[in-house]
């Protein structure tokens, strides 16, 4: 099993005035504080450990776009119907309700869908919750990658059971946080 994580990086490579401001406030250069490689190994741990949950396929492909407010917002406004950046979306290719395949074609690799994060608000999270911005972006993409997973949180115990989720998934990858999450 593989899976092929596609990293669309608009924020670092292209708003040089905000990885700036970043750069001044956290000492960070001007590349992704989180490299290729570590996103890759993440979500193909996290994919591992869910995979029982999941339609049986020999390859996965997912996107990962790290980008800043004004595009999210555009997106949160575009897709669900909210004019305001948010941290993270996610646009799952698998529909829960539609009846899924066991077993997918070994030739063909099975598309989960797209995350996108927004490092600006990731950012102010990360100095609000009092925990580095790698922490941050972990915990947002593991809480989309849920979400393309068919996980989803419309009322208290459900994002209880989501919260709990994400906290052992991170866990899994070597990182811990408080409980100052929300």
């Amino acid at each position: 099993m593989y899976l092929k994580v596609n990293i669309q990086d608009y924020f670092w490579s292209s708003s040089p005035s905000e990885v700036e401001k970043l750069k001044l406030e956290e000492d960070r250069d001007k590349s992704c504080p989180i490299s290729f490689h570590t996103w890759e190994y993440w979500f193909q741990k996290w994919l591992e450990i869910l995979q029982p949950n999941i339609p049986v396929a020999q390859n996965y492909e997912l996107s990962l776009r790290l980008t800043d407010d004004c595009e999210i917002q555009t997106l949160n406004s575009q897709y669900r119907y909210q004019n305001q950046p948010t941290d993270v979306l996610a646009f799952a290719s698998l529909e829960v309700d539609f009846p899924q395949p066991e077993v997918v074609d070994s030739d063909l690799q099975l598309y989960l869908g797209d995350i996108v994060i927004s490092i600006e608000t990731a950012f102010r999270q990360a100095k609000k919750q009092g925990h580095p911005l790698t922490t941050e972006l972990t915990w947002l993409a593991v809480h989309g990658f849920l979400h393309l997973l068919g996980w989803d949180h419309p009322d208290e115990e459900s994002w209880y059971k989501m919260v709990k989720q994400q906290l052992f998934l991170l866990h899994a990858v070597g990182i811990t946080i408080g409980e100052q999450i929300s």
